[in-house]
């Protein structure tokens, strides 16, 4: 019994010192020496990128004008001297004979593969959109939060510049899986809705009328297409108030804060006239025949 399980015991240790990668032949490609002349190649790297960092900043200062363009070849220049110097310390650092690249070769090969996953996802997302077309550049368009003009559609990335002129890139893989609201989807017109509220004690329907009197005498109205005004009875902040919401369409998608802006300019200049408030508390008298 004894006997069988050193037989075992044995048999496991062998097995696994073959599963176990050979540590020695694995350091006979590592150069100890120019491990040790890579300290001092990394530092001077650091004080160089340090350097260059500096006199980005400094520059950027002075010309502020070009700004934009130091920042661009500082950013490369530190790229570069990151790749010079990781070249360089692989070099001295490691017997670079053909085991040793088929291993480097495998191990970069993997690392590539993966950090690229995600770009190869936009690709192929890239080419969906380009079929399926769920917005078109010029499209006004709501995605993740954020508003804004579809102005470029790539194989790799969407651009969008925000209503507060701010260039946002969404990559392709993501455009594809989350929801995307288009506002006009190719065409120049654009509905744009709009809310108002006024007390439940005013008159709503002359109200809705000259919510419709104001969308139509904007001048950024496209009167090609109706201009409903619903109106139901809401709770607003403890206040019963009527919401009347309009949906008047912008001839040009571009003029949409405008046009809300107007309307609304328009719509408060006729409350006033008219004597329409906004919603309030109504308080009722008890009758005399209510008991106390």
């Amino acid at each position: 019994m004894f006997v069988s399980l050193l037989l075992v015991m044995a048999k496991s240790t062998s097995a696994y010192a073959q599963d176990v990668p050979n540590v020695g032949r694995i350091a006979e490609f590592v150069r100890w020496g120019g491990i040790a002349a890579s300290v001092p190649i990394i530092v001077g790297a650091m004080f160089l990128i340090r350097l260059v960092e500096n006199a980005g900043e400094r520059l950027s200062t002075r010309f502020s004008n070009r700004r934009p363009t130091i920042q661009k070849v500082q950013t490369s220049a530190r790229f570069i001297l990151y790749i010079l110097t990781f070249g360089l310390t692989l070099s001295i650092s490691i017997r670079l004979d053909p085991t040793a690249l088929t291993v480097i070769g495998g191990a970069l090969a993997f690392a590539v593969g993966f950090a690229l996953r995600d770009l190869v996802a936009s690709f192929i997302a890239g080419i969906t959109i380009m079929f399926d077309r769920p917005f078109q550049v010029g499209d006004r368009v709501s995605y993740g939060g954020e508003y804004g003009d579809i102005i470029q559609i790539g194989l790799r990335s969407v651009r969008m510049n925000t209503l507060d002129h701010n260039i946002i890139t969404i990559p392709n893989n993501k455009v594809f899986t989350d929801v995307t609201s288009s506002g006009n989807y190719g065409a120049l017109e654009m509905q744009v809705a709009m809310d108002f509220y006024v007390g439940i004690d005013q008159d709503v329907v002359l109200a809705a009328e000259l919510i419709r009197e104001a969308c139509l005498t904007s001048p950024y109205v496209f009167l090609a297409q109706p201009i409903p005004v619903l109106a139901k009875q809401v709770i607003l902040q403890d206040y019963v108030a009527f919401h009347l919401k309009a949906r008047p369409y912008v001839y040009d998608c571009k003029f949409e804060k405008p046009f809300e802006t107007d309307v609304h300019f328009r719509v408060l200049e006729a409350f006033r006239e008219h004597d329409i408030g906004p919603p309030a508390i109504l308080h009722r008298m008890l009758g005399p025949a209510v008991a106390l």
